[in-house]
């Protein structure tokens, strides 16, 4: 259940106090199945899986969650289809072609017809929220799904300040600086992948893979002016990623130093493996956002920021 990416956002103090009531608020908003006319319901699973009723894991400070979707597959294509077909049998039977109020009523004819038989599919998001320091971490490096999951809870709370977080300090000038001076901060190394791009508008973008960051041809594109959006790091030799501009969090991957300590625990049930699990996740990305903190100045925001 590690994390593969990582979408961030901060809450006040005043937030950990409503948190000791997650799992009744989080219980009145458990997902339902999608009706017949519905085309999508969103709500919270277990984190353990289907068989199981409870919806917070709890670790000391920390709650993971699991937002959970049901949504109807219906093709726009499918739906435009049927409707032209329908309207070519009105021209063949009365001489006419119907009107756009008309043929809007015939859209909305099929999709209630089609909706029922639609197949479901049904997806889940993991997060988990830090009531000690502030965090609400999304395994998502997309921007609306992130801010779903926000919404998610902010629903089942009632009230949720959470913001991406946001940086004193340009993600992207100090990325560029850290592989143009090649002197990162303490813990931190050059990983193997880069995105450079041209800050002017419509520019030229290079993207490196498997590629040797500290190389002539990296700091010749750095001389021309290009910036790093994209640098590969990793921390600590226990975590390589690759961190954005916007400080998401993408290709997330523990290291062996860290996997084998849960190799080596004994875990009798699911249940067992997930709390191991998370545990050791949460614990390694506290050490890791708390860095975050001093690189960017990313201060907990107060009650009215």
């Amino acid at each position: 259940m590690f994390f593969r990416n990582l979408s961030l956002f901060r809450f006040p103090e005043s937030v950990a106090k409503s948190l000791k009531h997650l799992a009744k608020d989080v219980e009145e908003h458990r997902l339902r199945d999608c009706g017949p006319l519905e085309l999508a319901t969103r709500g919270f699973i277990s984190p353990y899986g289907r068989n199981n009723e409870a919806l917070i894991h709890a670790c000391g400070p920390f709650s993971l969650l699991a937002i959970g979707s049901q949504e109807r597959l219906l093709p726009g294509v499918v739906v435009a289809e049927e409707v032209a077909e329908r309207i070519d049998q009105i021209a063949a039977k009365q001489g006419r072609r119907p009107g756009a109020k008309e043929r809007k009523r015939l859209k909305e004819e099929v999709i209630s017809e089609f909706l029922p038989r639609a197949f479901v599919r049904p997806s889940r998001l993991l997060a988990y929220l830090d009531a000690q320091g502030g965090w609400f971490v999304v395994d998502s490096a997309s921007r609306k799904a992130a801010e779903d999951a926000v919404s998610q809870v902010r629903e089942a709370l009632g009230r949720f300040p959470a913001t991406p977080m946001a940086g004193a300090e340009s993600p992207r000038a100090l990325m560029t600086d850290w592989l143009a001076q090649g002197r990162l901060p303490a813990g931190l190394t050059l990983g193997d992948e880069v995105e450079l791009r041209d800050p002017a508008e419509a520019g030229a973008v290079v993207r490196c893979r498997r590629q040797d960051l500290e190389s002539e041809e990296v700091r010749e594109h750095l001389k021309a002016g290009k910036q790093a959006f994209q640098l590969g790091l990793t921390f600590n030799d226990r975590m390589s990623f690759v961190l954005g501009e916007d400080l998401t969090v993408r290709k997330l991957r523990f290291l062996d130093i860290v996997l084998d300590t849960i190799g080596e625990q004994d875990k009798e049930s699911a249940e067992a493996e997930l709390d191991a699990c998370f545990a050791l996740m949460s614990l390694e990305l506290k050490a890791l956002l708390a860095q975050f903190e001093q690189w960017f100045g990313i201060a907990r925001p107060g009650e009215h920021d």
